[in-house]
């Protein structure tokens, strides 16, 4: 509890022991035998009663003449001021002061529940770092605010300090706890050319960091403006609600006005009754459970996401997910790895051996940058590892020359080696075996002769297909893949994670109208695309919800998105859907619950059966009911995203 709750606790329970010494001398009689004219009685009532009504609801008295000072007259401390009001002015003391003691009380615990929904929120600002320990050209480390480093400083960063900007290690190795950025709680090694972002800790040894971002432009920076503005976007729920007490709330007041004048003028109860009547319905009809339960049950989704390595952008992203029913994914940087690899060779006859094709291969293209002939020069160093014995003494190509969209050749013994794709052999008139596995084909060949198939394919993440699968539990109807490779290799990597429909061989124009089709299709829900390069950031903004990856993900994608995986784990989508979904589950409990009680205790209160008691649980235990149902929201642990949802 804060300083101001712990007052406020106090003042509490000191007026609720004078309430109930009050009570016990008003019904044993004590006050009836004062020695005091009878005349001066009612007035003495008055004063004993208002000296602890007044201490404990000065500050409600003091906010409402500051709003009608302001203009903002219809709000519950100007209904909790004209209803205990009325309930002096018409003799009953002792329910005015209960009415005031419980609310107060209310407001207490509904004040404790909003602080402890917006801990984890309060913990996720705690990632920002105060300093940075910026190396000088003497080696002298000077502590340097953030946001003063500039592009390639040398920053040193010791051992349990938060990284300051995102970087790369140039000096030293260490693990680096990642759980704040992340929500992965197992660390992750760095070492020398190791990229490393903002907000993580530095956990075992002293690391320097060149810095590759301005701080206002670094992960942690991005996260914290992130969250900061989540509060900014509003669900249709919370725009509705908002509406929506704009104009009951005036709408009550009249009401309760009308219900304390017309009865009595046409004779049908007196004006004690009416006006007792009427400060009922005035209790009962504050919205504060709507108010603040709605807008706290989605920042509790929120939370739950944050502390998941998951960033939601706003409430209104949190409520389109959950009514996604078509899941759209980009493939390679969100299926895949985007790390091609040898994944089969295949002999043309006995008498070639596998080392024989991959050795040619990899003397040709050891010249070569592009990513498939260096997964090829990578699989031949690794099958040298493995088998110390092998030479690349016969193997050495001279006249290495690259035919454009084709392959390259090379000289070895006299005779020409051809490594490239169909079009090279069949330029050469070379017969060879035309493959149909999925993923990139090169053919070798030496002189005429065709000598093998090496198959290249981009890498599937690990747990791509339990993702899949998990979003479809969590109610996803339809995954569908868009891609710009080429439609056998999406269809064997689809098939591989469990993907409905594949659109194969898309330029980032045609990503879009694809999705276009799709929003047009889909009536019953929401579209959401997940994608993690610059090309996917016109369709991020295009679908109805865009999920980016955070760690891989390029500063485009990121910024077009409505939401955030800050770990690339695909997998956390079932998680944040069922989060939403949960969110928005007991969004609509407390709207019905907080409706469907404050409409009988008005409807009871109108033809005289509520009492104040009851209009007080009407406001102040339905908020706090709504409140601590709200929180349930922010329950959300690992093990629920393995499909146990917390209810």
């Amino acid at each position: 509890m804060t300083k101001k709750m712990k007052k406020t606790r106090n003042r509490i329970i000191a007026i609720l022991i004078i309430f109930v010494l009050l009570l016990v001398l008003e019904h044993t009689g004590v006050f009836d035998k004062l020695p005091v004219p009878t005349a001066f009685k009612t007035p003495l009532m008055f004063v004993i009663y208002l000296i602890p009504y007044l201490v404990i609801g000065y500050d409600v008295l003091r906010k409402a003449f500051i709003n009608i000072s302001h203009g903002q007259v219809f709000d519950e401390n100007f209904l909790m001021m004209i209803a205990t009001f009325g309930a002096f002015g018409i003799g009953e003391y002792t329910e005015a002061l209960a009415v005031m003691l419980f609310y107060q009380t209310g407001e207490l615990f509904q004040s404790y529940a909003v602080g402890k929904s917006r801990a984890s929120i309060t913990e996720l600002m705690s990632i920002a770092p105060e300093y940075a320990n910026v190396l000088n050209e003497s080696g002298e480390v000077e502590e340097t605010d953030p946001e003063d480093v500039q592009i390639g400083t040398t920053i040193l960063i010791k051992p349990g300090e938060k990284i300051p900007i995102d970087g790369i290690v140039i000096e030293g190795e260490s693990f680096v706890d990642t759980s704040a950025i992340t929500g992965e709680s197992v660390p992750r090694r760095v070492a020398e050319g190791g990229e490393v972002i903002s907000g993580c800790v530095n956990k075992d040894s002293v690391l320097k960091i060149c810095t590759t971002k301005n701080y206002e432009d670094s992960t942690v920076a991005k996260i914290l403006e992130l969250v900061e503005n989540a509060s900014n976007k509003k669900s249709r729920m919370e725009n509705f609600i908002t509406r929506f007490a704009r104009y009951y709330t005036p709408i009550v007041t009249i009401g309760a006005v009308l219900l304390a004048i017309i009865p009595p003028i046409f004779g049908m109860m007196s004006f004690s009754d009416s006006i007792k009547r009427a400060c009922i319905f005035l209790i009962v009809s504050c919205p504060c459970a709507l108010v603040i339960s709605v807008p706290l049950g989605f920042f509790g989704g929120i939370g739950a996401s944050s502390r998941l390595g998951i960033l939601v952008k706003g409430s209104n992203y949190l409520e389109a997910i959950a009514e996604a029913n078509t899941l759209v994914l980009d493939k390679t940087g969100t299926i895949t790895k985007g790390e091609f690899k040898v994944t089969e060779i295949i002999s043309a006859s006995s008498a070639t051996t596998k080392e024989e094709i991959i050795c040619l291969a990899a003397g040709a293209e050891k010249f070569s940058n592009h990513p498939i002939a260096k997964s090829v020069i990578l699989y031949h160093e690794e099958m040298h590892e493995e088998n110390k014995a092998l030479s690349d003494a016969d193997y050495e190509l001279s006249d290495i020359s690259e035919v454009p969209g084709n392959g390259i050749t090379g000289m070895l013994n006299g005779e020409k080696v051809f490594v490239g794709n169909a079009k090279l052999l069949k330029s050469n008139d070379i017969a060879f075996k035309e493959s149909d596995k999925p993923g990139t084909v090169i053919y070798v060949a030496k002189g005429k002769l065709f000598l093998g198939t090496i198959i290249i394919s981009d890498t599937i993440k690990e747990g791509a297909a339990d993702a899949i699968s998990g979003a479809k539990r969590a109610g996803v109807s339809k995954v569908i893949m868009l891609t710009g490779d080429n439609e056998d290799t999406a269809k064997a990597v689809a098939d591989k994670v469990g993907i409905d429909k594949v659109y194969a061989q898309l330029l980032p124009a045609d990503k879009v109208e694809r999705v276009e089709s799709l929003l047009t299709e889909n009536s019953s829900g929401k579209v959401a695309f997940v994608g993690d390069g610059i090309n996917d950031a016109p369709v991020l903004m295009r679908a109805d919800v865009g999920i980016a990856m955070g760690s891989m993900g390029s500063d485009a994608a990121i910024e077009a998105a409505d939401i955030v995986l800050m770990d690339d784990d695909i997998g956390k989508i079932s998680a944040v859907i069922q989060i939403a979904r949960k969110t928005l589950r007991i969004v609509k409990e407390n709207i019905v619950f907080a409706l469907s009680v404050k409409i009988l205790i008005l409807f009871l209160g109108a033809i005289g059966f509520a009492t104040m008691w009851m209009a007080v649980f009407g406001d102040v235990g339905v908020a706090v009911l709504a409140i601590l149902n709200s929180m349930r929201a922010m329950k959300w642990s690992k093990e629920d995203m393995n499909g146990k949802i917390r209810a």
